[in-house]
């Protein structure tokens, strides 16, 4: 029904227009025409990896989340929308930066699989299977309210040195988001066992099928989560 593809931004153009395409028409739904995440210089970076939810019927991409790592000639989006409110974001990342660091971002899901769960369940736990392979030891992500629950579930903490508390306004000041980061991406001993068993078993089958259950019920889900080109410290 579905597949889940990873790969590396730069070696996939024709993937990343469909990707920002379908990210730049939810936007539209939720009356946001711009943001500093959706900038999409991303597709040229070297340092951005991919997945993407492919409708296996269509061909067409109805989801997908992006891992940017953090380096010094390419700041991390949230660099950017939160320096509007916290200008100590910068150097919260350098630190985290010395050893490998990296966000997820552009989490979007069409209205074709909404109620899935497809981008708050799945694909959440899909980029700390590809954050492995990128041998990142910590990873941030900005969340909205209704993805941060998830996120926490997942193994991840709220970022308090940011904001109130690590909240703050964005992208528009009817709307909250919070800074959560997963301090040990390999281990994630901070996330539920159902969350943790569920990643360390794709982990270990990167490419497989799987029957999995969703909230409108039964889906099947190739996942292909083999990145070809993973190094990205060349």
């Amino acid at each position: 029904m579905f597949t889940f593809k990873a790969f590396r931004a730069v070696d996939e153009p024709d993937i990343c227009r469909m990707f920002i395409e379908g990210h730049a028409n939810v936007l539209k739904d939720y009356g946001v025409t711009k943001v500093t995440s959706s900038n999409n210089e991303w597709k040229d970076n070297p340092y951005v990896f991919v997945v993407t939810v492919h409708d296996d019927l269509t061909g067409n991409v109805v989801s997908g989340l992006r891992i940017h790592i953090a380096h010094e000639d390419y700041p991390l989006p949230l660099e950017g929308a939160i320096s509007q409110v916290d200008t100590n974001i910068s150097k919260i990342v350098a630190e985290y930066r010395e050893l490998g660091t990296g966000e997820i971002g552009g989490l979007w899901n069409s209205r074709a699989v909404s109620g899935y769960g497809i981008g708050a369940l799945y694909l959440s736990r899909a980029s700390l299977v590809i954050a492995e392979q990128l041998e990142i030891p910590s990873l941030f992500a900005l969340c909205a309210e209704y993805t941060l629950k998830p996120t926490l579930q997942k193994g991840f903490e709220i970022e308090t040195k940011i904001g109130n508390k690590g909240t703050f306004f964005y992208p528009k000041l009817d709307l909250v988001a919070t800074l959560a980061v997963s301090k040990d991406v390999k281990g994630l001993p901070l996330a539920l066992k159902e969350e943790r068993d569920f990643i360390f078993d794709l982990r270990k089958n990167l490419q497989c099928e799987r029957l999995e259950m969703t909230p409108k019920g039964e889906i099947k889900i190739t996942y292909d989560l083999k990145i070809s080109n993973p190094n990205w410290r060349i």
